[in-house]
Formats: structure tokens, C-alpha cells, sequence
């Protein structure tokens, strides 16, 4: 029993330790190579996006989205002069992109962080507790991305069952619309044959006269 435990324990500090952690990395934005904090997450990239979009909100921010076929910083989202005290005291440009781990991996993203102040990466002069502060700002964002996720699954969720109920409308309304006509079928069946018996009287009738002559 003592062992059991202590192999649980063991798998379970392994579990924690190798929960997706931020490092410093790098990412091309306006022309140039930029000191990035970046973080994988076995999340789509919508929902990771979602979520840093909600966190900005929150605080009052919207991004500027950069747009434009031939905009090679097409994707990224910009919160200008935000304040986000959990990361710096100070006002800051914080530039956000989310992509696809790799074209296999659609359900794994990787967030960049750039943060600037004017023109200049303020990256490269944080000192070592500050970069700690924006990298402990992105872990803790994996609760608001797991509910990021899981309204999209909501949503997805949803649009499944309203299309099928709007084809069991559709085939409620088909039966209605068969019912209709085979009720129609059957009388006009009925009224056919009455139309028959009808007229093979005025046959028989005909075809006496010729025996009479």
C-alpha cells in the first residue's frame, strides 16, 4: 500500500511538472525577429485566442487586428497602451499571436507575448523578475483558456443540435405534406373508381342498345 502511494505521488509531481510552462522565445513581427514569452497548450487556437482577447477586455482593452493579404503581420492582435499590472507597472503595447503547433496538431497552439513600450521591445531590458511576471501572467491564463475552449464546444454543441432539429422540421413538414397527399390519393382513388362503375354503366348500357338492333 505504501508503495502504491508513493508511485501516485510520483506520477502526480510528474504531471505537474510537465504541465505546459511559458519560456522566452522569438517571433517575426514588423519586419524584425522580436523577444517573445511564449507558451504550448494542447488547445485550439481560437480558444487561446479567445481567452487572452476575454483577460484584455476585462481590464477595458481591445486588440487592433492586424488584417491585409499582403500584411505579413496579418493575425496579430495589438492592446496599445495597456495597463496590465500583474505584468508591469507601467503602460505597455502588448502583441499577441496564436497559431497551430504544426498542421497535424489543429487541437495544440502556441501564444507569443511581445511586449513593447513606443517602437522599442521592452523584453530585452525586463530584468529577471519581471520576465517571471509575464510568464506567470500566461500559466496562469490556462483556466481562462480551458473555459475559452469549452464555450466553443458549447457552441459547436449547440449548431449540431439546432441543424438537427431544423431537419426534423423538415422531415415533420415531408410527413405532413405525404400524409396530405395520400389522403388526396385516396379519395381521388375513391372518386375513380365511382367515376369507373359510372361509366361502365353507360357501357353496358351502349353495348345492350347494339344487341337490340
Amino acid at each position: 500500500m505504501m508503495k502504491f502511494c508513493l508511485l501516485a505521488l510520483i506520477f502526480l509531481s510528474l504531471a505537474l511538472t510537465t504541465r505546459a510552462q511559458a519560456y522566452e522565445s522569438t517571433i517575426q513581427y514588423e519586419k524584425k525577429k522580436q523577444a517573445a514569452i511564449a507558451i504550448d497548450v494542447a488547445y485550439p487556437p481560437e480558444a487561446v485566442e479567445n481567452a487572452f482577447i476575454q483577460r484584455m477586455e476585462k481590464l477595458g482593452y481591445k486588440p487592433k487586428i492586424e488584417k491585409g493579404i499582403l500584411n505579413r503581420d496579418k493575425g496579430f492582435l495589438v492592446f496599445k497602451n495597456a495597463y496590465v499590472t500583474d505584468i508591469s507597472s507601467d503602460r505597455m503595447d502588448y502583441i499577441v499571436k496564436v497559431e497551430r503547433k504544426s498542421r497535424k496538431e489543429s487541437d495544440e497552439a502556441v501564444l507569443y507575448l511581445v511586449i513593447s513600450r513606443g517602437s522599442e521591445n521592452a523584453i530585452n531590458k525586463m530584468d529577471a523578475f519581471d520576465i517571471g511576471s509575464a510568464k506567470s501572467y500566461i500559466n496562469n491564463m490556462l483556466p481562462d483558456i480551458e473555459a475559452a475552449n469549452l464555450e466553443l464546444q458549447i457552441k459547436a454543441q449547440e449548431e449540431i443540435v439546432a441543424k438537427a432539429e431544423k431537419r426534423l422540421k423538415t422531415l415533420q413538414d415531408d410527413k405532413i405534406d405525404l400524409e396530405n397527399k395520400l389522403a388526396a390519393n385516396v379519395k381521388e382513388q375513391e372518386d375513380t373508381r365511382k367515376e369507373i362503375e359510372t361509366q361502365k354503366q353507360n357501357l353496358g348500357v351502349l353495348q345492350g342498345k347494339r344487341r337490340e338492333n
